[in-house]
This record gives C-alpha cells, sequence and structure tokens, in this order.
C-alpha cells in the first residue's frame, strides 16, 4: 500500500503559495486595516500592576479580548505563536520532518475547511469574539515591525476553532503519533497494548483543585485553590474586564481569549486532567476490492473514506512535501493499525461548542448558571473543581460522555463491525461523576479517581458505568485527602499550607522495602559499606517530607528513580500501571540485591557530582530562568535558586518536575506548579497567587524573575481585583498600539 509522495518546491515559491511567511510581505497589512485596529484600540486601557499583571478594561467583551491578544503578544509573542503553529499542524514547517506526523494527526481530526465552517455558522457574538482575536494579534504585528515570526504572519479568526478547550491538543494528544507513522508509512505497526516505557519516563502532568465550604471557613465564605501543573511558562495571568458584565481573573493559555483556570467576583472554575472515557478506538475489519478499501459494518461492506493532503516541512532552505492519503470510516480518521484490522478513532470535534462553553463559563454567576454552560458538553479533557459566592461548592468529573453500551470493555478498542459498539448520543450533566456540597465540606481532584474526592461524602463508584471514571488513585490524591480530612477550619493562609504539604507519600511503601532489603542482605553473606548502612538509617529516619535542607530526599530520589527504571522492564505485557501499582511491581519484583546496588550507584552518583552522597535536596534541585525562549538552557555556573517541593511521582502536592540537561550536574525544573492562586468568595473577593519566575519572557523585563523567590519558597502575592486596587497599584497605563 502506498501512502505518500514526496516532491520539492523551491522554498520562497511554496510560502508565497501557502501563506505568505517573509516578514516584508506578511506585515503588509492594510491602511484600512490598521485605521480600524487603531481606533478599536482607543476604547481599551491596558493596566500593568506592579508584578507586571495586565489588567485589561474595554466597553465590549471583544475590545477586551483585543487588549488581551496584545498583551500576550507584548508578553510572549514566540508563545502565542508556537501553539497556533501546533494546533492548525503545520510544525514540520518550522522544526522539519521530525514534526511531520504531529501534524498529520492534526489534520486528521480537524482541518482549516473545518474550521472556517465552524467559525461561519457561528453566532454573531462568537463571531465578534473571535474576529478581536485576530485584529489584536495582527494589531500587535502592525505595530512592532521588528516582531519576526516564524511561521505565522498573519491570524486568522477561524484558528481558535482549533485549539478550543486551553489544553493543547486536549484529547488529541492521546492518539500515538508514532503509531499513527507506522500506519501511515507501513512501517512495523506499534501495538495498542504495548507500554510505552518512554512515556513512563516522563514527568507525570496535571493539576490540582481544592475547594473548601463555608462549614469549613474560618469566615464562612467557600474558598478555591486552583494549581495547574504544566510546562513552566504555558499560561499566563490576566485581569479581563469590560462594561458588558466580563470581570474575570485568572490563567489564560498563550494565544487563547478566555480565563482557562481563575474566577469572577461571583465563582472560581478549576480544571484538572480526566481520564474519564470521552475517546473510543474501533478495530475495522477492512478489505481491499478494485483498488478501494471497504469496511465491515454489520452485513455491509462501506467504502472507506479517503482524502490526499499534501503536508510540507522544511528541509535545509527548501520546503519539502509529502502527499498522504488519509483514510476515516463513519467512527473516524484511520490512526493506527493491530494485526490485520485497522483503529480509528472517534472523539470529540465540536470546537464551536467547546470554544462557547470555555468562554461563557468565565460569566457564571452561582453554580446553577456554571452547570447550565456546562450543558453544551464541550469539554472532553478536563475534570472541574468549583466554589461560589453562595457558599457551594461542586465537582463534576469530565463534561463530554458519550452514551455506550456497558457490555463491552471500552478501555480497549472495540469491534467496529458491530453496530452495538455505537456511541448513543451523550449523557446530559447530571448523569456523569459529580459532587455538589458534600458533608466532610471539601473537595480535591489530583488527577485521580472521583471516588475519593470528598473522603466518606465522595460519590460511590458502582453507581456509574466504568467508563465514566476509570481513573486510578495517585499519591497526590492519597495525600490530599490526608491533608484535608486533619483540618477543621481553613483561612487562606491553611489553604495555601495545604496546597504545600511537603509529605511524599509514595515513600511509605519504597523505604520500608529498602530497609528490609537491606536487613536481608546485611544479615546474609552479602557486603554492604558504610555508606549503604548510614544512607539506610537516614532514611529509616527521615518523615517523608521534601526540604531543602534534606539529605534523605536526595538519597531517597536517586534511588527512587534507578530502581524504578529497573521494574519498569517487569511490567507485564499490555498493562498500564498506575502509581500505586507501579510502586507494588517496585517492591515485589526487585530483589533485595538489586535494591541496594541501585542505592550504591545513586551514593556513588552523588559522590561524583556533588563531593559527598550527604548532598541536601535544595543543592541538587533548582529554579533557573536564563534567556526566556520556550526552549531554555541552564548553566551550573550562573545563579539558581533552591526548590524544596518535587515531582508529583512521590506525592509532591506542589510539583516541580526537573532534571539534569546537558552539561549540567544540578537538576532543573521545567515542569509543575505554574499559576497558583487561593480565593475566597465573600462579600468581596480576596485572592492571592503566584506564577513560576514572572510575567514577561524578556530577560531585561523586571517582571521576568520579580515572582521566582516566593514560587521556589510557595509564597503568594496580594491579586488587584478591584478598579480602586488596581489603580493604586498601577505601574503603567496605556492603550494598545501607544507604549
Amino acid at each position: 500500500m502506498k501512502h505518500f509522495t514526496v516532491s520539492m518546491i523551491p522554498f520562497c515559491l511554496f510560502l508565497f503559495a501557502l501563506l505568505p511567511t517573509s516578514h516584508a510581505v506578511a506585515q503588509r497589512f492594510s491602511t484600512a486595516e490598521v485605521a480600524r485596529w487603531r481606533q478599536q484600540a482607543r476604547q481599551i486601557t491596558i493596566i500593568r500592576d506592579t508584578w507586571g499583571v495586565p489588567h485589561i478594561y474595554g466597553k465590549t467583551d471583544a475590545d477586551v479580548v483585543f487588549g488581551l491578544l496584545y498583551t500576550q503578544c507584548e508578553d510572549d509573542f514566540a508563545r502565542v505563536e508556537a501553539n497556533y503553529i501546533d494546533a492548525i499542524g503545520r510544525l514540520a514547517e518550522v522544526e522539519g520532518e521530525s514534526a511531520l506526523y504531529h501534524d498529520l494527526r492534526a489534520r486528521l481530526f480537524m482541518d482549516s475547511t473545518q474550521a472556517i465552517a465552524q467559525y461561519k455558522k457561528s453566532p454573531a457574538w462568537m463571531k465578534k469574539i473571535l474576529n478581536a482575536f485576530a485584529d489584536g494579534t495582527n494589531y500587535y504585528l502592525a505595530t512592532h515591525p521588528n516582531v519576526k515570526p516564524a511561521l505565522l504572519t498573519r491570524f486568522q479568526p477561524w484558528m481558535p476553532l482549533m485549539f478550543s478547550e486551553g489544553s493543547i491538543g486536549g484529547n488529541i494528544s492521546a492518539v500515538s503519533a508514532e503509531r499513527l507513522k507506522a500506519f501511515y508509512t507501513q512501517s512495523k505497526s506499534t501495538s495498542w497494548l504495548n507500554y510505552d516505557v518512554g512515556k513512563a519516563d516522563r514527568e507525570p502532568v496535571g493539576s490540582n483543585g481544592f475547594a473548601i465550604a463555608p462549614s469549613k471557613s474560618a469566615t464562612k465564605n467557600a474558598l478555591l485553590l486552583i494549581n495547574p501543573h504544566t510546562s513552566f511558562y504555558f499560561r499566563s495571568e490576566v485581569h479581563m474586564i469590560s462594561n458588558a458584565g466580563l470581570n474575570a481573573y485568572g490563567a489564560v493559555t498563550w494565544g487563547q481569549f478566555f480565563i482557562y483556570q481563575g474566577f469572577n467576583e461571583n465563582c472560581g472554575w478549576m480544571h484538572t486532567s480526566s481520564q474519564a472515557d470521552s475517546m473510543d478506538e474501533y478495530l475495522e475489519t477492512v478489505e481491499k476490492r478494485n483498488g478501494k478499501y471497504y469496511y465491515k459494518y454489520g452485513n455491509d461492506w462501506r467504502p472507506v473514506q479517503t482524502q490526499t493532503v499534501s503536508l510540507p516541512y522544511k528541509q535545509g532552505d527548501k520546503i519539502l512535501q509529502k502527499e498522504f492519503t488519509m483514510y476515516r470510516t463513519h467512527h473516524g480518521p484511520v490512526a493506527g493499525q493491530q494485526g490485520d484490522q485497522w483503529i480509528t478513532v472517534r472523539m470529540m470535534n465540536d470546537g464551536l461548542n467547546a470554544l462557547s462553553q470555555s468562554y461563557l463559563r468565565t460569566k457564571a454567576t452561582d453554580y446553577a448558571s456554571y452547570n447550565e454552560v456546562m450543558k453544551l458538553n464541550g469539554n472532553a479533557s478536563n475534570n472541574t473543581v468549583f466554589a461560589d459566592r453562595k457558599g457551594n461548592i461542586a465537582y463534576w468529573h469530565g463534561n463530554f460522555m458519550p452514551r455506550r453500551d456497558t457490555t463491552f470493555n471500552w478501555n480497549q478498542p472495540v469491534d467496529g463491525s458491530n453496530p452495538k459498539t455505537e456511541w448513543n448520543g451523550l449523557h446530559p450533566v447530571g448523569d456523569i461523576v459529580q459532587v455538589l456540597n458534600p458533608v466532610s465540606g471539601w473537595i480535591q481532584n489530583c488527577n485521580s479517581t472521583p471516588f475519593t474526592v470528598s473522603g466518606s461524602s465522595s460519590p460511590a463508584k458502582n453507581k456509574y458505568p466504568t467508563y465514566m471514571a476509570p481513573d486510578a488513585e495517585n499519591y497526590r490524591g492519597i495525600n490530599a485527602v490526608r491533608v484535608l480530612s486533619r483540618r477543621s477550619t481553613y483561612t487562606l493562609d491553611t489553604l495555601i499550607a495545604a496546597a504545600n504539604d511537603p509529605y511524599l507519600a509514595a515513600f511509605e511503601e519504597l523505604i520500608p522495602s529498602l530497609v528490609s532489603a537491606y536487613q536481608t542482605v546485611a544479615g546474609g553473606q552479602g557486603a554492604v559499606s558504610p555508606a549503604v548502612t548510614e544512607a539506610v538509617d537516614t532514611l529509616r529516619a527521615w518523615n517523608r517530607n521534601y526540604g531543602v535542607g534534606s539529605v534523605a530526599q536526595t538519597v531517597a530520589t536517586y534511588w527512587g528513580e534507578r530502581i524504578q527504571r529497573l521494574a519498569r522492564g517487569r511490567i507485564p505485557a499490555g498493562q498500564r500501571p498506575d502509581q500505586l501499582r507501579f510502586t507494588a511491581i517496585v517492591v515485589n519484583n526487585t530483589t533485595a540485591e538489586e535494591k541496594i546496588s541501585a542505592l550504591n550507584d545513586a551514593l556513588a552518583e552523588l559522590t561524583r557530582d556533588f563531593g559527598t552522597w550527604k548532598t541536601p535536596w535544595g543543592n541538587v534541585n533548582r529554579f533557573q530562568r536564563l534567556t526566556g525562549k520556550i526552549d531554555e538552557t541552564f548553566d551550573d555556573q550562573k545563579p539558581s535558586i533552591p526548590v524544596a517541593f518535587t515531582s508529583s511521582a512521590w506525592g509532591s502536592l506542589a510539583a516541580y518536575g526537573a532534571r539534569t540537561y546537558p552539561g549540567t550536574k544540578k537538576r532543573y525544573g521545567s515542569v509543575g506548579n505554574s499559576f497558583v492562586a487561593v480565593v475566597e468568595f465573600g462579600p468581596k473577593v480576596k485572592a492571592r497567587s503566584v506564577v513560576t519566575g514572572g510575567q514577561k519572557s524578556q530577560p531585561d523585563s523586571p517582571h521576568f524573575t520579580d515572582q521566582a523567590n516566593l514560587y521556589c519558597s510557595g509564597q503568594f502575592k496580594e491579586v488587584w481585583f478591584y478598579p480602586e486596587d488596581v489603580r493604586q497599584h498601577a505601574e503603567k497605563t496605556y492603550k494598545p498600539g501607544d507604549e
């Protein structure tokens, strides 16, 4: 089967035909356009506070969106552009052939033709917002001729419809680009059941959300913790205010026009990544007849739909193209192969509803109105932790939820030829796993099961189909339940303390297993070094809390990583173990000798790199921001800040994923806590927040690392929400194009 051809055309001619990328040509906006944008800019006021956070005021919501995109481009145009290059499937034009199948995946599930069609059918209010998105971004480019886009020199109003939920890729990121490549190049196929060892080595990402009811609040006002764990600098902190009722504060993903995780005067929302099963894979039985493909459905054979697409990719100073024939059935695009059967993927594909829901929820006034917006069923990848001014706290596990026959195992690909595997519409919001005002007085979700979300007040698992909540428990979830259960009253200060609880629950089982291994080896014929004996004693006495001065944390981490890598190769075929089951594999499937050998190796590495294995964690785990580029560089010889909190893999509620880089022995963070906030919903909203490093990506800005010390020590700054407070703490006031 031949799936692609390669052709070559001159670099400049191809780019001109596809989309202008020459800086001189691209920014040749018409005089009329610039005049129209300048007139709209007169209606917008931007106040940067003393932390550089933009408070954007406008007459209409569209005015505020215009100003928002303008400020985002000011703060980090590269990230705004990168998110859309990714979303519209043109990454290979920047990164080369290695990104080609990333782009093919994007085109399989959504393309510009579909997005343009959705834009055309959008209601008038949404069109105004989408137009403002493009106008604000383009006005920035028009007024900043020295900015050199990597690819996109004109933004179009349909683009956000390809990037609609606030989480880049949403469910699409779960589709393996490698498996897709194997199918479309007919190389050796990767089985759907193979455990992704490489993925297991990557830092866990996700988020934490806590809500505290008035019964557990010192002020009798509901409280909310907003704690996304993402790649650093993934979202910026903003405040959007219009005369049309918009007044939302929080985190905005670069290039989007709504507060993704945040609050308004009346309520707040925190999204955590969900494992609720909102997408499915189908095994299609396919035959080739007279050069065309057909797939079985019931007693019939239907033609496989085909579409030819030519994808460009950069190679040196030229652009090459690969032409693919994409395949799909009524279930969705073909994204892989298992044995002789093709795998199709079905998922939510309604960018307009998803984008509408994402925006409208920022104007919700209470639980009832937020729940009403949820009825759009446009959120396929997130759970929601919620609190409002009326004292309600709530949780929804997922949102977009297809109704399916429960006799099938939806965790595995199902038979595409069997009509009984069809989706039967969507579950209404009232059907999904949720909690409202639990007796326990608190809600937590840390990307784990919803059946421990409120302790003893949690939903009953047996009341829901398995596909609604296949999520496993994790160590953050275990720690969150422990932390929230032990305190009777919360304030903003104690909620911050709960979010920063230092206990590392994963080591509850790992350290005793090492101590036992030591006793076995030392009590037998094996020899143990004095260093191993001292290290085991150090770990035995450790309280499992993180801290910059903790030597035990350093030893435990270096040893834990080694023994996990060893155990990873012993995972039974076809299993994808959660954190708890994987710990059991580590404990039970490695020998005492292997555990002690791993400790020996850890101590040797620490001694080699730092002069002694007795190295405090803060000497190893560091924060550093040098360039502000998307791909940051790190240097042991340049200043950095110690960080106590650590990888969420160990159960650290405050997450900090760090590793070494070429030329470094110290570890530098790149993923984990990003925008973090606590909010109290009283007669007047009160909030505190912190972001990784600072608001600006330019190293010469005073706001490049002005929050770094707060961030690294788990401290928060005051949020200026009301006009009088914003004015009192104003650093700069201007209109787009004037600065």
